[in-house]
This record gives C-alpha cells, sequence and structure tokens, in this order.
C-alpha cells in the first residue's frame, strides 16, 4: 500500500531536506499545499498539490485549502473498523499516513501589535484541525508538529524499515495537544485584551514539565517541576538534582538579588525566608556582612550574588556547609574549588539579574475556595508618598540604610522588620503573628548592632508598643507605611524617643 504523507507549514525550515528523504529513501507520496507545493516543485521533489484530492480549488483567498471530506476522511480512517474501511475503498479515498503540519506565526504577530485583520488572519483553522485528527488517530498516522522533528521522525523510519512506531506515533500526538492548548490559550488571552473591559477575564498557565522531583518539601509528598514561557534561563553547574525545597530557595535568593542588581550584593536565605543581606565594596566585604548577620541560620542555607564569584569567596564558601550557590557566574579556579565539594549544588543565572525582575509577573496560589491571582510586588518607593513625619530628620546615610532595608522587607515572612546599618542587616525578625515579637527578635538578632541602626516594617504600627522596643534598642531611624488609625500617637511616641520616621504609603505584606 502506497504510504502517503500530508504537508501544509508556515515555517519551511528544514523541509525540502526532509521531504526528499521521505520519498527517495521510503517511497513516500506527499501531498502539499500552496506555497509547501510550490517550495517542493522548485526543489524538483515530486508532490502532488492538495486540489488532486479535493477535486476543488482553494476557496476565499486560501482560507479554505484543506477542510474537506476526503482529506479528513484519509486521516481519521481506522482499517480495523469494517465499515470505516468499506468508506474508504467504495469513495476511493486515499488514506494519509503521516501528517506535516505547523501553525501560523499568531504569537508573533500579536507581540508586533498588528491591527486584527493581520492578527486574525494568523489564527490557523486548517492546521490544528489536521494535526488534531491525525494525533487523534494516533494507532495509524503520525503527526509531524515541528521542523525540530524531522531528524527523530527519519530516525525512527530507519529504524523500523521505513513505518513509524507505535511509540513515536503516541508521543508525538501529545506534542501535538500541547500545541494547540498552547496557540489556542495564545489567541484567547490576546483577544480578550483587546475585546474585553476587563482583560483578566481568562489567566490560564500554559505548564510543561520538566521532570518529577525526588519528593515535594516533605519525603511523603510527590513533587514535579514544570516550565512555562516566562521560566529564566540558569544552569546547575555542580551538585546533587535540586530539590523542591532548593527551588523555592533560590527562587526566593534571586528575588532580592534582583532588587541590588547592579551593586555589589550578597543574601543568605534559610526556609525560604533571608538570614543575611548586605552589599560591599566587593562580594567579599558583602559575603562577611551578610554571614555577620545570622552565621547559626546560615548553616545549610542558600547563598547568593549579584556579581561573578572568584576564588577567594569560593575559599570561604567551602568552608562551611551550604546547600546551593547562586550567581550570574563564576572564575574558573571558583568553580575549581566549589566542584570538589560534590554536593554543593552550583547554579549560574544565564538571564541578568536585571531583566529577572521581568520574569516577576503573578503570584499564584490554589485554594480549595478559589485560585488566587495577583500581580507581583514590584512596588517601589514613590517619592510623592515618600514623607519625613518626625521633628527629628534622617541623615543621608539613614536614609540610604532604610530604602535597603525596606527592599528586604518585603521578601520577608510578615510580620517583619528588618534592622540595618551601614547596608548590612543586623537583625530580621519575620513570621510573627504579632509585630511586637518580630521586633524583639530582630534586636535579640542585632545586639549591640542596633544602636543608632535603622528599622523597616512591611506593615503600619498599630499601636506604640513598637516604638517603645524600637527606643530600648536605641534604633535612630524608622521606615513603615503609615495609614494606621493610631499613625498620630505613633508619630508622637518617636519624637518623645527623638527617633527620626519616614512613612512610605506602601505596605509589603507576605503572608
Amino acid at each position: 500500500m502506497t504510504k502517503r504523507a500530508l504537508i501544509s507549514v508556515y515555517n519551511k525550515d528544514k523541509l525540502v531536506e526532509f521531504a526528499q528523504e521521505l520519498t527517495e529513501k521510503y517511497d513516500y507520496e506527499i501531498v502539499a499545499t500552496g506555497s509547501t507545493y510550490d517550495l517542493l516543485k522548485e526543489n524538483n521533489i515530486k508532490a502532488k498539490e492538495i486540489t488532486e484530492i479535493t477535486g476543488r480549488r482553494q476557496l476565499i483567498n486560501g482560507k479554505v485549502k484543506t477542510l474537506y471530506p476526503d482529506v479528513f476522511a484519509g486521516i481519521l480512517a481506522d482499517l480495523n473498523n469494517k465499515e470505516e474501511k468499506s468508506d474508504i475503498e467504495n469513495n476511493s479515498i486515499k488514506l494519509f499516513d503521516m501528517v506535516v503540519v505547523n501553525f501560523y506565526p499568531f504569537e508573533e504577530t500579536a507581540v508586533k501589535q498588528a491591527d486584527e485583520t493581520e492578527l486574525t488572519n494568523t489564527i490557523d483553522i486548517g492546521g490544528p484541525s489536521m494535526l488534531r485528527a491525525a494525533a487523534k488517530n494516533n494507532k495509524r498516522v503520525l503527526a509531524v508538529s515541528s521542523p525540530g522533528q524531522y531528524s527523530e521522525v527519519l530516525e525512527d523510519l530507519k529504524e523500523h524499515n521505513g513505518e513509524s512506531s507505535l511509540k513515536l506515533r503516541r508521543e508525538f500526538a501529545l506534542k501535538v495537544f500541547e500545541k494547540t492548548v498552547d496557540f489556542d490559550t495564545k489567541v484567547l488571552q490576546e483577544l480578550s485584551n483587546r475585546f474585553e473591559e476587563d482583560s483578566d477575564n481568562y489567566f490560564s498557565l500554559n505548564l510543561k514539565k520538566a521532570k518529577n522531583l525526588r519528593y515535594g518539601e516533605n519525603p511523603h509528598q510527590e513533587a514535579s517541576i514544570y516550565y512555562t514561557n516566562n521560566t529564566i534561563d540558569y544552569e546547575v553547574l555542580n551538585g546533587k538534582e535540586l530539590s523542591y525545597n532548593n527551588i523555592l530557595d533560590c527562587a526566593a535568593c534571586t528575588n532580592i538579588l534582583s532588587e541590588f542588581y547592579d551593586v555589589n550584593a550578597c543574601v543568605i536565605i534559610k526556609h525560604n525566608t533571608p538570614c543575611g543581606v548586605a552589599l560591599g565594596k566587593d562580594i567579599m566585604e558583602a559575603w562577611e556582612k551578610a554571614l555577620d548577620c545570622d552565621p547559626l541560620s546560615a548553616f545549610g542555607g542558600i547563598v547568593g550574588f549579584t556579581q561573578v564569584v572568584n576564588e577567594d569567596v569560593a575559599k570561604q564558601l567551602t568552608a562551611m556547609f551550604l546547600e546551593v550557590i547562586v550567581a550570574p557566574d563564576y572564575t574558573l579556579k571558583a568553580l575549581e574549588l566549589l566542584k570538589a565539594k560534590k554536593n554543593l549544588r552550583v547554579i549560574k543565572l544565564n538571564t541578568s539579574l536585571e531583566e529577572y525582575k521581568n520574569h516577576l509577573t503573578r503570584d499564584i496560589r490554589i485554594t480549595p475556595f478559589g485560585t488566587l491571582v495577583q500581580n507581583a510586588d514590584k512596588g517601589e518607593l514613590d517619592v510623592n508618598n515618600f514623607k519625613v513625619v518626625t521633628k527629628a530628620k534622617p541623615t543621608q546615610e539613614m536614609i540610604e540604610d532604610m530604602i535597603f532595608a525596606w527592599k528586604i522587607v518585603k521578601h520577608a515572612k510578615s510580620n517583619a522588620i528588618v534592622i540595618a546599618k551601614d547596608f548590612k542587616a543586623v537583625g530580621i525578625g519575620q513570621g510573627q503573628t504579632s509585630r511586637v515579637d518580630a521586633f524583639e527578635i530582630a534586636l535579640n538578632k542585632a545586639c549591640d548592632g542596633s544602636k543608632d541602626a535603622v528599622a523597616a516594617s512591611d506593615g503600619f504600627f498599630p499601636a506604640i508598643d513598637n516604638i517603645h522596643v524600637a527606643a530600648q534598642g536605641r534604633i535612630a531611624a524608622i521606615i513603615q507605611p503609615g495609614g494606621s488609625i493610631k499613625d498620630e500617637e505613633v508619630i508622637k511616641t518617636a519624637d518623645k524617643y527623638n527617633i527620626a520616621m519616614i512613612t512610605t504609603g506602601m505596605r509589603h505584606f507576605r503572608h
């Protein structure tokens, strides 16, 4: 029986070589459409035009070329079904063993803000229909949806005497449904953005499974990692496979690093929360200052840097037990030292830290009450809301430390307090049900380091007790959102202790 391939592609990369192999090595008859047919004929590849199957010319300016019963019967026919086999024979329908199709460039057209006519012209109808039909009938038909699959097809045909294997047909069928879902989702989202006043009526995550993880947060929980189009580019240069918790910690670390992408910064994360953050004249100084914040918690932690890790810093890192190192790059000597610790995971960020913030788009939480979707907290200080509200005025150095602490506190768990001095977090209190408790924990971590330091609070002060605690720790200045009904009393109490205070008009809760 003649083997037959239906080819209708927008992206014609590698097509000529592929079609040539199909016809010359595996004796396929090719049926092609429009410009695909023209390309094959120009390259002396024997092919039939789709009109020989349909018996009709293409209609409505080429929009209807393949949407005919004989085409879809040739794809969908189940030859093990007597009735369907009889229909094929009685109507002299030509069967297709392979369908090679890729879609119009809808996403690329949408990105360039094309007008509605140009955009709708790239909403593919025939392509997805043919591929879905082939994928549905994967017991007999191979659905090829990307030029990147051509070499795999040819290897499979070679291995199985010119016939496609069931394994490949099933694998490629899944790829088809993945692509059609992705294509339709992009169409839905783009058109809803253009047609609907509320463009968030439709929200979809196109998740592609990368791999299973050993387990989740705990060994009894199964877990996997999925990628989206928004996943950053990174490499694991050394160490054991990243665990579920490692990945969470790497994200928490890099989120803070991106706040300081243009300076020398070091971030230490433990249990998905910061336990050390500092800036320095170089990354060695940044590391030493960050470690000094809470060396006990840093044990077994995740450490990140905004700059290339050198040999001297690598020596310090290998002197203690750490789970993961994250950085934009490493010198050869540094990498050699880090790789000597075979279990230490070393991550290289190929996506720049400046660009990284573009990947922080949505926070999504799935609950039995419903799925919550919000924009990522990328709020920056607004000069219009940044107000000194006390009689005592902060020095320029205090203001710079307050901005530094403010960038950190938004990444700490609520209730959160960050105490800082000289671009170094000296105490972090977080995840408390009482803001006073968070303040006291931060002061206990800071010890004498709180004297003349600044404090940042992720939420407003509901009472004056926090100011009393700050005064006991000899805090010099506080930055907080403001907006409490007790603001006036809080400010008066700060004045009593000669503590400078800035309100931002923005809170940073992180539940």
